[in-house]
């Protein structure tokens, strides 16, 4: 199988679990949002430190501990992570699935803007167009139901702030998740104490076997979205991303009969006709810098 095909698949795999999450998450029901987030913090670092130790990399992880510096960058990513998995969690278990769908087709844009804002990057025509009808479909939500997508916003505005950070951070992605979830699982720990196993124990096997689980369903699509950016251009990566939020949205409408009404609808047709303008143009910039790059190498 040729490493295209291999990370093809790989990047399938990870945004399909994605996708797909939120019906793993709900079989821990009644579990609160809070509780969920602790277990998915505490028992990812476990697993993580276990796929370190497999592919010897646990003391390249250690070393970061003696960086101040990025130990203050790696505390606020995890900040940012921890927030976007409440957000997630609570979104799913208030049936607000399809807005966190909305949530991440928006993130795209919303990278966007971020590059622009906070890391003073310039934009093309096409980027400005898809992040006009990114506003346009966020004002329509706003004019129709009074306020701000709150949860579409916080998720994309979360992750896209995660994503800036690890960008501009010098660690490996594996690394970076063992230190992440290292701060986070001290107060993790402590909140499932507090909580008295926050549901652990507390409503049959079944429940108990999602909570454990929580850590490997959290690393494995990373590792393997990882895998699949070593393998692939970021432009064929980018086109795989849409089979996420794509499924998400399929989830709660199909699975959990959440209402998708005129107004979402049409906000999601306003998002997907901005991300057609990125994706687009992010396929012609990765063309014509690969036919710049084959001219260097003939000549």
């Amino acid at each position: 199988m040729s490493d295209e095909r291999r990370g093809f698949l790989l990047g399938v795999t990870a945004y399909l679990i994605w996708g797909f999450a939120a019906l793993y998450w709900t079989q821990a029901e009644p579990v609160k949002a809070q509780d969920l987030l602790a277990h998915r913090a505490f028992w990812s670092m476990p697993f993580v430190l276990l796929c370190l130790l497999f592919i010897g990399r646990f003391r390249a992880a250690l070393a970061i501990l003696r960086q101040p510096w990025t130990m203050v960058m790696m505390t606020t990513s995890a900040l940012l992570g921890a927030t976007n998995w409440l957000v997630f969690l609570w979104a799913i278990s208030h049936e607000r699935a399809s807005e966190a769908a909305l949530g991440y087709f928006l993130l795209p844009l919303v990278n966007v803007v971020i590059g622009l804002t906070v890391f003073r990057e310039s934009i093309d025509t096409p980027q400005k167009v898809g992040v006009g009808f990114a506003l346009a479909a966020v004002l329509l939500q706003v004019s129709s139901h009074g306020g701000l997508p709150l949860v579409a916003l916080g998720l994309s505005l979360s992750f896209g702030l995660y994503g800036g950070i690890r960008k501009k951070v010098n660690v490996g992605s594996l690394e970076g998740l063992f230190i992440e979830t290292l701060v986070m699982s001290p107060f993790a720990l402590a909140w499932i104490v507090y909580r008295e196993g926050a549901g652990l124990g507390q409503y049959g096997l079944g429940v108990d076997l999602v909570l454990l689980g929580a850590g490997a369903f959290t690393a494995i699509p990373l590792i393997a979205y990882v895998a699949a950016g070593r393998l692939l251009p970021l432009s064929a990566l980018g086109l795989v991303f849409y089979i996420g939020p794509t499924a998400q949205l399929l989830v709660a409408v199909f699975a959990f009969g959440e209402a998708f009404t005129g107004v979402q609808a049409a906000a999601f047709v306003l998002v997907w006709i901005g991300l057609a303008f990125v994706t687009v143009d992010n396929y012609r910039r990765s063309r014509k810098l690969r036919r710049q790059r084959t001219l260097s190498a003939e000549g």
